[in-house]
């Protein structure tokens, strides 16, 4: 488990949070997003990407069934006039840093992490050529988007496990390195389905991340820049805690109920928008 230590946080260490590039744009989506009916968040994906001329990797590592999957989004992605679309399937570590990958990945404009288990993604591509160039592709302008667990692994610091429909404790989340397409944010995907507000207020105060974005199924915040738009039929709930009061995280057991005072809570509908630079909404 990442060790807590922003009790005592000087604002300052905060004020260059947001994602490390501003050139390359992310799709985090909440999971189970429409694949069958207007499909509006991977119809974005795509758009940002290209349009029809946009050249798709769909990246499978996450799930156990990589040709199903990978199959799914191709007709997807396919139907919707994409001609280049290819699938990197890297279920086991000597699949990974293949040339052919690296090559698809090198021509692509968007690359898209389908759902399954977030440690998966990180256990097999954390700090090899793949993230590299993935890291390296997005301060160019790659559009990289990602579902479910896709999303989870987006941060510096992913969350792994945790409880869902119970109050903030030390023990009720575990977190790992993520990814690091974006600096000092948390993401939790299924939020409002699956109960995860006490669990992610807990991750937030146990990891350097100034702001939380609880993202809905079939919902997505498209960040581009400094600027996060909220898309799908869901809402996107986020917690800011910049400017906490107090918490009592310092002296609590890892089995103890949190105290947090001085958080705040926007919820934003498809549509809205949030400056993570300034930390406001825009109406």
């Amino acid at each position: 488990m990442v060790t807590a230590k922003n009790q005592d946080r000087d604002n300052s260490e905060f004020e260059d949070y947001a994602q490390k590039s501003s050139t390359g744009q992310l799709i985090i989506i909440g999971g189970a997003e429409d694949k069958e009916g207007e499909c509006t968040i991977l119809r974005e994906f795509v758009r940002r990407a290209g349009g029809r001329e946009a050249k798709i990797v769909i990246m499978t590592v996450a799930t156990g069934l990589p040709g199903e999957v990978g199959n799914d989004y191709r007709r997807i992605f396919s139907d919707m006039g994409v001609d280049v679309i290819d699938v990197v399937d890297t279920e086991r570590q000597e699949d990974v840093d293949s040339p052919r990958d690296l090559e698809v990945i090198e021509n692509s404009t968007g690359v898209f992490f389908t759902g399954g288990d977030q440690s998966r993604i990180t256990g097999l591509l954390k700090d090899t050529e793949i993230d590299n160039l993935l890291h390296r592709k997005f301060t160019q302008g790659l559009v990289i988007g990602g579902t479910s667990a896709g999303a989870a692994m987006m941060p510096d610091i992913m969350i792994v496990e945790g409880e869902g429909e119970t109050n903030p404790r030390v023990d009720s989340v575990t977190l790992e390195p993520g990814i690091g397409f974006l600096s000092q944010v948390a993401i939790n995907q299924h939020f409002a389905q699956r109960g995860r507000l006490g669990r992610f207020i807990s991750a937030l105060i146990q990891q350097p991340a100034v702001l939380g974005f609880g993202i809905d199924e079939n919902t997505a915040i498209a960040v581009n820049g400094d600027e996060v738009e909220v898309i799908g039929e869901g809402a996107v709930t986020i917690i800011d805690v910049s400017d906490i009061e107090y918490t009592n995280l310092k002296k609590s057991l890892h089995d103890e109920s949190l105290a947090i005072c001085g958080a705040k809570l926007h919820i934003l509908p498809c549509g809205y928008r949030f400056n993570l630079q300034q930390r406001k909404c825009i109406y």
